[in-house]
């Protein structure tokens, strides 16, 4: 037992190591080839587990290879289209001018149902609204509403708004976010007295976000309302 557990530790780091070094992905997301080492992998790392006669580094080896040999692939790829093309494929245009291609979805294997739950997943209900759809190469669908339909936006309405990234973590748990700290170029010093005039200590906040404008937001513990503060002064409760 206490083998099978060390091999299980040892794979499972190495296995992480390979799918960080493949690179950061959702399932959904891989490219046929990805998916493919990404299977293997998971097959191979089995092995050693299951039968203690197997050595580990008939496990170790094979997964390695596939993993550098995924990358390799992955660095052509950049310097060769047509390779990239022939190992991922190409994204295919299923709605052009609010016309379905029904060659396309032939093509791909698309049934009607396929289509309208891919649009639906893009909160898209009346396939009269889009005016242009392509199946990427990892099988989601990227849509184009008319533009006619299209929610306006800031600029369309000529609202003046403020750009600036969105708020980041600074404490969790109780703890401060160094890097975050420094990305706003906040000191501790600051953000516990903004607390302590809050009544809060460090210790009593589950998660504290700011925003590059001073605008804060802090949650307890507790299960208290969490509070709206700011940098520059004044706080209120949220409900």
């Amino acid at each position: 037992m206490c083998v099978v557990l060390i091999r299980s530790v040892m794979l499972y780091i190495l296995v992480i190591f390979a799918v960080r070094l493949m690179g950061k992905r959702q399932l959904g997301e891989l490219q046929p080839s990805e998916l493919v080492i990404t299977i293997l992998v998971s097959n191979i790392a089995t092995l050693p587990i299951e039968d203690v006669n197997i050595p580990v580094i008939v496990g170790v080896t094979p997964i390695l290879s596939l993993v550098c040999f995924e990358v390799l692939v992955s660095r052509l790829s950049l310097s060769f289209p047509r390779l990239r093309k022939l190992i991922s494929g190409s994204p295919k245009i299923i709605i052009r001018d609010g016309i379905i291609d029904r060659a396309v979805m032939r093509e791909l294997r698309f049934s009607a149902d396929d289509l309208l739950m891919a649009l639906r997943s893009n909160d898209i209900f009346d396939i009269s609204e889009v005016q242009y759809a392509i199946v990427e190469t990892t099988g989601s669908v990227s849509v184009m509403k008319k533009q006619s339909l299209d929610t306006p936006t800031r600029r369309d309405m000529r609202i003046k708004a403020e750009e600036q990234d969105p708020p980041v973590l600074i404490i969790s748990d109780g703890r401060f976010v160094d890097n975050a700290l420094e990305s706003l170029k906040l000191g501790r010093s600051t953000v516990e007295m903004l607390l302590a005039a809050n009544g809060l200590r460090i210790g009593d906040v589950f998660i504290m976000t700011a925003d590059s404008s001073g605008s804060c937001f802090a949650a307890d513990k507790k299960g208290s309302p969490p509070l709206s503060l700011s940098l520059k002064g004044g706080s209120h409760d949220e409900s």
